[in-house]
């Protein structure tokens, strides 16, 4: 429950931080939400009943809905298109980094014998983290290439102008309502936003349930910490590998990668699926590559940013994506079916009646830990695979789209017998007075 609660904050507090990352300075918004994450963060080990947890939990989710659209837009006010997909993934891939430490970290706090309760631990030690950073951001971080402290003048208009060949401007601070009617009109909003959903229901497996899960396997507490660090590193892996194939090669590549992407998790959640209990091997590997996952959503992140124009636009693309996002991870919970729930223990077991009863008989660690071969949490896992399958359809339809979109635009410009550098200045030139992708007819997808 308090995971979902944590996105439903997120899913409140959406187009709210759209709004607020288009009329205020972008830089000192994200740094100011990563202080008050970290000073909500440490405030949970004072939660002392349900009500207090849920309210820190959903405070959490509000204030995280800024960061991701908010880097997204970053990355499209100081990169180039064809430098976007290695950014992103460089910043995504710290999810990775995070499993990896968090793992370790958690194994660590789990030795503490003394002082707070262990799980207090963690929160005290990530909020101040996150406070310490929010300050340095606050610092360091500017809002524009035209205010960055650190570039001289004439350095300012050259990243200015670098970025101007994205044909999408840098920021406009004025709500556009006709962009808001054509985001709502636009097939590629609603292609992401299907897609977005179908790549978060996952996602509780891997977030929220995966000490969880990998304790159904049979291991003991402490290794389901410390065998999430494998996952993490596949995940960091994946996404820079996918970051650097991108920006290597920029043309046509990056819904080759989410395919690939999102492959290998239909692999993975296929074995989830079909592996017998007793393999537990073989589910553990399944997990470790659902962690490939990482690199299908975080890629599509990079069809907002290089392939929706207009300021306006782009925000409400990025906040109807999210709210996929949000969507996705309220329903990936739901799945987690109390009655599919069986803890494996060498001393205790879960009875029907969900009543803890000491287990006498001597099992060896290699034996099934459980009483027959059915799987815990089977429902979740069969829901894992029609969610990869729901984004990998999408990633489908959503190339077609595109790879269309440009031939006809292709057309159109050979029939008007226009010249290429003519189209591409006058594309720059509309692109910088806030012109949307749809309306601007030099503006070309990147596949």
């Amino acid at each position: 429950m308090p995971a979902t609660i944590f996105y439903f904050g997120y899913l409140f507090a959406q187009f709210p931080s759209g709004y607020f990352l288009q009329t205020l300075p972008v830089g000192k918004f994200l740094s100011y939400a990563t202080i008050v994450w970290g000073i909500i963060l440490i405030t949970t080990p004072a939660c002392v009943n349900f009500g207090g947890i849920a309210a820190n939990r959903f405070l959490l989710g509000a204030v995280e809905a800024t960061v991701n659209p908010g880097f997204v837009l970053m990355m499209s006010i100081w990169y180039t298109s064809a430098e976007q997909p290695l950014r992103l993934e460089i910043y995504y891939c710290t999810n990775g980094i995070a499993t990896m430490f968090g793992g370790l970290i958690g194994y660590a706090v789990g030795h503490i014998t003394t002082g707070l309760q262990k799980w207090q631990y963690i929160f005290i030690i990530f909020g101040s983290i996150s406070i310490a950073w929010g300050i340095v951001s606050l610092i360091v971080l500017p809002d524009l290439p035209s205010t960055a402290k650190f570039l001289t003048e004439h350095e300012r208009i050259i990243a200015v102008n670098r970025v101007s060949k994205n044909r999408q401007g840098v920021k406009n601070h004025h709500f556009q309502k006709y962009q808001a009617i054509q985001t709502i009109k636009d097939p590629k909003t609603w292609i992401l936003f299907v897609m977005a959903v179908g790549a978060q229901v996952p996602n509780s497996a891997l977030t929220s349930f995966t000490s969880i899960i990998i304790g159904t396997f049979g291991f003991q507490t402490l290794g389901t910490q410390y065998l999430q660090i494998p996952g993490g590193a596949v995940q960091f892996l994946a996404l820079l590998a996918g970051g650097y194939i991108c920006t290597r090669w920029p043309h046509n590549t990056r819904c080759a990668v989410m395919v690939f992407a999102n492959s290998v998790c239909i692999i993975g959640a296929g074995l989830l699926v079909g592996l017998p209990a007793k393999n537990k091997w073989g589910r553990l590997v399944a997990v470790w590559l659902c962690y490939f996952q990482g690199l299908g959503f975080s890629m599509s992140l990079t069809m907002v940013s290089s392939n929706v124009a207009g300021y306006t636009k782009k925000q409400l693309t990025g906040a109807v994506l999210f709210t996929g996002y949000c969507v996705g991870n309220i329903i990936g919970p739901q799945t987690f079916l109390a009655k599919e729930a069986r803890e494996f223990s060498p001393f205790f077991f879960t009875t029907p009646s969900h009543s803890t009863t000491k287990w006498h008989v001597s099992r060896k660690a290699t034996d099934n830990p459980y009483l027959d071969d059915s799987l815990p949490y089977h429902s979740a896992y069969i829901a894992m695979l029609v969610g990869y399958s729901v984004k990998l359809a999408m990633v489908v339809v959503l190339y077609i789209f595109m790879y269309r979109s440009n031939k006809a635009r292709d057309a159109e410009q050979a029939a008007r017998g226009e010249l290429s550098e003519e189209e591409e200045k006058e594309a720059i030139e509309k692109g910088m007075l806030d012109m949307t992708e749809i309306d601007n007819k030099g503006f070309r997808y990147i596949l």
